[in-house]
């Protein structure tokens, strides 16, 4: 048996890595700024994230939901204080799709409708109808395309007014700053716009913080930059560090009924470790600030290249656009400086997504091989 050949793969492999340094098996040294879509959110082994998984998978890796569990009632407690969002429930599942598509579904028992209303260049997962309201028809399969979507432009307010008023929809999906799109926003107004016109007409608001969330924007959630409340909250990417993990973030309002909702991975014993682990951390470190401070610090810098046409983000979820594709920059960045970046739906834009704990010495040294790159 082989892969089913769908990544196209740099010619690294990765064999040990920490902090946001990674080895490869040839003994080459690589400086993570892309953490592997935004996941590595504390460091790649970090030691207290090592030994909370280890200690935990002494005692018990798994058992299913039918049980009580501890851990996720300790993981809903400490994540609502952290990201004072104390008026919420959780419920734990695997990834980020597997996060909206519960986020999706709750929307449509809550309203009995169906349709949803997201945005231009969104992502939000490659299943069912979480890639039905990605702006991607390539990732699209006819069985997604079942679903009822309405893509509109990101701060365009007469469209949107427009498109809720319908009362067809039962949910609004929509990302604080936009990953895999291009780290495009909307403004403090088209946000509390789209809340208070959700009110208005009965339509769930779900905020996805899959890849913006846990500290990444220099506030917990990147919504709170713009002084709204979601109904529903989606979370995955830097909550668990690497380990497979996603949730959902569900305002008290929702009442939850047995079956409502079910998963067979989601909330095990490892899976709470890792997350516990990494908000110990957040904590701790005051990753949040860093996040705020060193994504000020980035930004002044990249000022200081002429190349850079545009830069774009929060925090430590920074785009940096030229005025060319950036692939090849890509390649040079990982094969001749052993930089790891990343790239977006914009091929003029390389990402920049390092974990949150990160120091000036190390934007510098990015600086330093992008400046060399770009000679």
């Amino acid at each position: 048996m082989k892969l089913f050949d769908v990544y196209p793969l740099y010619d690294v492999t990765p064999v040990s890595a920490k902090g946001i340094e990674v080895w490869d098996d040839k003994g080459q040294k690589y400086l993570d700024f892309y953490g592997g879509h935004a996941v590595i959110s504390i460091g790649h082994t970090h030691p207290h994230y090592v030994a909370k998984i280890k200690d935990q998978l002494d005692k018990m890796a798994f058992y299913s939901n039918s049980v009580q569990n501890p851990l996720q009632e300790e993981l809903a407690e400490k994540l609502g204080k952290l990201s004072d969002c104390t008026d919420y429930d959780l419920f734990m599942c695997n990834s980020g799709a597997e996060a909206n598509e519960n986020a999706l579904k709750m929307a449509s028992f809550h309203t009995g409708k169906a349709k949803v209303i997201s945005f231009k260049n969104s992502f939000h997962g490659r299943t069912s109808a979480a890639v039905a309201t990605t702006d991607n028809p390539s990732i699209n399969a006819p069985i997604n395309q079942q679903q009822e979507v309405t893509f509109l432009p990101l701060n365009d307010f007469e469209a949107f007014e427009q498109a809720i008023t319908s009362d067809a929809y039962c949910a609004v999906i929509l990302e604080a700053i936009q990953g895999v799109g291009g780290l495009d926003e909307p403004s403090t107004e088209f946000y509390q716009f789209i809340a208070q016109k959700c009110k208005e007409n009965h339509v769930v608001l779900i905020a996805d913080e899959v890849q913006s969330g846990y500290g990444r924007s220099g506030k917990f959630f990147a919504f709170q930059h713009h002084n709204i409340q979601p109904d529903i909250i989606t979370i995955a990417k830097g909550m668990g560090n690497g380990f497979p993990v996603g949730g959902v973030l569900l305002h008290e309002t929702f009442k939850p009924s047995y079956g409502l909702l079910g998963t067979t991975f989601g909330g095990n014993h490892l899976a709470c470790a890792a997350c516990l682990a990494v908000l110990d951390v957040v904590e701790n470190e005051d990753l949040i600030a860093n996040a705020a401070s060193l994504g000020a610090y980035f930004k002044e810098k990249a000022a200081e290249i002429p190349q850079i046409k545009n830069i774009k983000g929060r925090g430590l979820m920074i785009g940096l656009e030229f005025d060319f594709e950036v692939a090849e920059l890509r390649k040079k960045m990982i094969y001749d400086q052993h930089v790891f970046t990343g790239s977006a739906k914009n091929k003029k834009l390389l990402r920049f997504l390092p974990a949150l704990n990160i120091t000036k010495e190390h934007i510098d040294l990015f600086f330093e091989a992008l400046k060399t790159v770009l000679k």
